[in-house]
């Protein structure tokens, strides 16, 4: 099954997934650490008029080794085997000299949500980010002689999300929500990040980084998505299919591939106050279209046919949410997520791990 029909799948069940009542008794008053979905999952829920929520998010992911397709490769059989697609230009070789190692990436995403209406909130995202990319460099020509190991690094803000979510059920129910979110992601985030690097030539340069570098998508995005939760007992459950869809160029001369994922989890609650949680989700990412002139490498990086992967992932998480006192609208929660299936536009960097990290204060 191919992750574009796993997605449609989840789209289909989040169309039919069953109504439930709230918890018998709460009077629809208690605060439930079940009433979000895992911190992983954005617009997932709306509030009543006038009510504000602030939220705060880590996320980590770390990426080590490359991959073909489905199958695992060393950095020397990448440099011996994968042509250049820039070579014939000046003191370009005709493979991949340069092999990416490592790639840790850390994000600070501030967002903030408001009941304009009980069906409609408005919501924004902020991010702050940090990549790093340790790369091997082998000497020009053939041959798997290694000239040395460097390192590059770019922070900064990236693009910022704006849009609403709207209810699309009629709100019977406290903990029920079918909801449709439209957001445009404005280009906000840099694509002209530069660095210095180790070239096979032994020399060292500043050129601009390649495209996993960069900070932003340089182009307006629709991301648009469709949600549908619910709770039975102590069993909560939801599901979700979303969106990227790039919507021009950007002025560098290319649009990264289109976005299509779609998620689904189950949740336990051993007590009101905590939730612990299973969620898989499956990603469908196209390659990059056009290409930016001023990233040229012989690093897989910069080829924008080594964009893009089809991905599932199983995640983990807990939900802490306080009702009372001080502690009421906060909620904490942490998710972790690893690779089930990983099948990439390679040779690509892959993925070991995710967390995130988040607070959330309603009021």
């Amino acid at each position: 099954m191919t992750i574009k029909m796993i997605c449609a799948a989840v789209a289909l069940n989040a169309a039919i997934i069953p109504v439930a009542y709230a918890h018998d008794g709460d009077g629809g008053n208690v605060t439930y650490a079940s009433d979000h979905a895992p911190i992983g999952v954005m617009a997932d829920h709306r509030h009543k008029k006038g009510e504000w929520m602030v939220s705060y998010r880590y996320m980590y992911m770390d990426m080590e080794g490359n991959r073909i397709g489905t199958d695992e490769v060393d950095p020397d059989p990448i440099v011996t085997t994968v042509p250049n697609r820039f070579a014939g230009a000046p003191m370009m070789p005709p493979t991949l000299r340069v092999v990416p190692l490592e790639m840790p990436m850390q994000m600070h995403m501030g967002g903030a949500m408001y009941g304009l209406a009980d069906r409609i909130t408005l919501m924004g995202m902020v991010n702050y980010i940090t990549k790093e990319m340790d790369l091997r460099t082998y000497m020009g020509g053939m041959g798997t002689n290694v000239l040395g190991d460097f390192t590059t690094e770019v922070s900064g803000f990236g693009d910022t999300s704006v849009g609403a979510i709207i209810g699309l059920d009629d709100g019977s129910y406290e903990h029920r929500q079918v909801n449709l979110s439209v957001m445009v992601s404005i280009p906000t985030g840099s694509i002209t990040e530069t660095d210095t690097v180790l070239t096979p030539m032994n020399m060292q340069t500043d050129m601009r980084l390649p495209y996993p570098m960069q900070l932003g998508s340089g182009t307006y995005d629709l991301k648009p998505a469709l949600t549908a939760r619910s709770r039975s007992g102590r069993w909560s459950y939801g599901a979700q299919v979303s969106g990227v869809i790039r919507l021009d160029d950007n002025d560098e001369g290319y649009a990264l591939g289109d976005v299509l994922e779609g998620t689904a989890w189950l949740a336990f609650e051993p007590q009101p106050w905590v939730s612990i949680s299973g969620r898989l989700k499956a990603k469908s990412q196209g390659q990059i279209d056009g290409i930016d002139p001023r990233i040229m490498a012989p690093v897989q990086t910069a080829d924008p046919d080594y964009q893009g992967s089809e991905t599932v992932e199983a995640l983990f998480g807990v939900n802490l949410a306080g009702s009372e006192g001080w502690k009421k609208g906060h909620r904490l929660a942490l998710e972790f997520g690893v690779p089930l299936h990983r099948d990439l536009n390679g040779p690509q960097m892959e993925t070991d791990y995710t967390l995130t990290l988040g607070w959330q204060k309603a009021f």
